[in-house]
């Protein structure tokens, strides 16, 4: 009876943080970032006076983590460099003008080219579609409601392919599993979870009406979005790119859309929604040169995982590891990883795209401005994690000096008693939650790959698969994460219905998060 108590104390204890976070963001309005840092300070506080954790283990465990974010948190930070020269130069207002021309006929197939070929492809090569599609989206017609759920829905499943792939590498990272392997486990649940995507998002739009009228194009988007993953990740020849599957993803879903349309004699770019003012900027800039950064990027990225030499130098000759808690090293990867790629795109893209010395002050001005406190958000969580998989050291020590002294084990053996047999269609709700704490399936991961490595190999049970379908889990998060719909909503000045999106997407997010579990099982 006394050990039962002990448990269930412990197990209230390691979730405190986590369920404060969740107060903080939800009853309070607390930003992510104030929010993770509150949440870790309480668990170094309970790491330190309840777990048996030394406070110079904790403040290591913290630092591992924040250098294990790196794919993430340094991406984060690159990428909105990227995209804010991009605004200031006016690429981007160049690249809305070109979107807004695609498929006007047909409104299924719109939908599916801007907000699953388009944002498949955005977010994978580090924009970020629920700040660039809303406006497109209402000035194409829809609703404020539609204008923001559908970019935070489209690229839901592909989520994994984020960033160029930072969630995947955390994954391999954590789970010690390749990258291959990482992308194989993945594969298996996407192209029938990206049609389940695209058909929420016709049902958000048109309900039943839409999805029947839509239904073709539907799965052909969803299939071709989904079956890209299989593609990549088990093709010989391709599978060294995994990085890359949310670019080729998302390109491939814009081809197969406008093939459809070709097939159809359907038009594909109408020019005359576009206003005077659309007019004037499409007659400044070519397309090509506002795409130059993103096509230096994805140039180089396929250079360097094509080309066996430099992928060998950069992925392992330069891995450049850190060990942070003896006995454990983090790989950085600097040469290899895409953030210092943004950033060297960036510059480069500059010749063309020639900013005068006043937008370079006011795109550093607005970068350290917009950057810090997302950056910080994606790094922290990844602190809260290492601090529970660490809980239990002492300094010196390094292991923990027993099992229930570690808030993993703790974790794990509450959720055998608990759940059993169901344990992997339950971690996928388990990703979900996480997902909408964290903002993010890379964090996501973090927090509980350790914990489903630990409980999986008690269970017997396939412990990739279950971190997996967890990690799938916080990427449909992403259309219920407050901080993605209120960013979505600000750009279109349109603050305070995302809680309205919230109330209609988290229907949508459960049902398909089951649909996630039950494949996992």
């Amino acid at each position: 009876m006394e050990g039962r108590i002990i448990l269930a104390l412990s197990i209230i204890l390691t979730l405190l943080p986590i369920i404060f976070i969740v107060i903080l963001m939800t009853w309070r309005k607390v930003a992510a970032d104030v929010s993770g840092l509150a949440g870790w300070i309480l668990m170094v506080l309970i790491a330190l006076l309840f777990f048996n954790t030394s406070l110079e283990v904790g403040m290591r465990a913290s630092l591992a983590g924040i250098i294990a974010s790196f794919p993430v948190s340094l991406m984060v930070l690159t990428s909105i460099l990227q995209i804010t020269f991009m605004e200031a130069t006016g690429a981007i207002k160049r690249i809305v003008v070109f979107v807004k021309t695609l498929a006007p006929a047909d409104k299924a197939v719109q939908i599916m080219l801007i907000n699953v070929g388009a944002g498949t492809l955005l977010v994978s090569i580090g924009a970020t579609p629920t700040s660039i599609l809303p406006p497109i989206m209402l000035a194409l017609g829809y609703s404020t409601f539609v204008a923001i759920a559908l970019p935070a829905l489209g690229f839901d499943a592909l989520c994994t392919f984020a960033l160029l792939g930072a969630p995947l590498v955390a994954f391999s990272d954590l789970t010690g599993a390749s990258l291959i392997e990482s992308a194989q486990v993945f594969a298996r649940f996407m192209p029938f979870l990206s049609t389940l995507v695209c058909l929420g998002m016709l049902w958000i739009v048109g309900r039943f009406k839409l999805v029947k009228e839509g239904l073709i194009p539907c799965i052909i988007a969803g299939v071709t979005n989904g079956g890209m993953a299989v593609v990549m990740a088990y093709t010989p020849f391709l599978k060294n790119g995994v990085v890359l599957t949310g670019v080729v993803a998302g390109f491939m879903t814009i081809l197969a859309m406008l093939l459809y349309l070709k097939l159809l004699d359907r038009p594909i770019i109408d020019r005359s929604i576009l206003s005077a003012e659309d007019l004037t900027v499409e007659k400044n800039m070519r397309l090509a040169t506002a795409l130059s950064p993103w096509f230096i990027l994805i140039a180089v990225l396929f250079f360097i995982n094509y080309f066996p030499p430099l992928k060998e130098l950069f992925f392992t000759g330069l891995a450049m590891p850190v060990s942070v808690i003896p006995g454990q090293q983090i790989l950085t990867r600097v040469a290899w990883n895409a953030y210092t790629w943004v950033l060297i795109s960036t510059i480069v893209a500059a010749i063309w795209l020639r900013p005068s010395a006043m937008q370079v002050g006011n795109i550093l001005s607005k970068w350290l401005k917009r950057a810090p406190r997302p950056t910080f958000a994606a790094a922290i969580f990844f602190a809260i994690a290492f601090v529970m998989n660490n809980s239990g050291m002492q300094a010196g020590v390094w292991q923990p000096v027993g099992d229930e002294t570690n808030m993993i084990w703790v974790l794990a053996h509450a959720s055998i008693l608990a759940f059993g047999g169901a344990y992997p269609f339950i971690s996928s709700y388990l990703g979900l939650f996480g997902g909408f704490v964290s903002g993010s399936e890379a964090s996501t991961i973090a927090m509980f790959a350790k914990y489903h490595i630990v409980t999986s190999k008690i269970l017997q049970v396939n412990a990739l698969v279950v971190t997996a379908v967890t990690a799938i889990g916080g990427g449909l998060a992403s259309v219920i994460s407050p901080a993605k719909l209120q960013n979505a909503a600000a750009t279109i000045d349109a603050l305070g219905i995302e809680s309205e999106v919230i109330k209609t997407a988290i229907v949508l997010s459960m049902v398909i998060t089951f649909f996630a579990g039950v494949t996992a099982m």
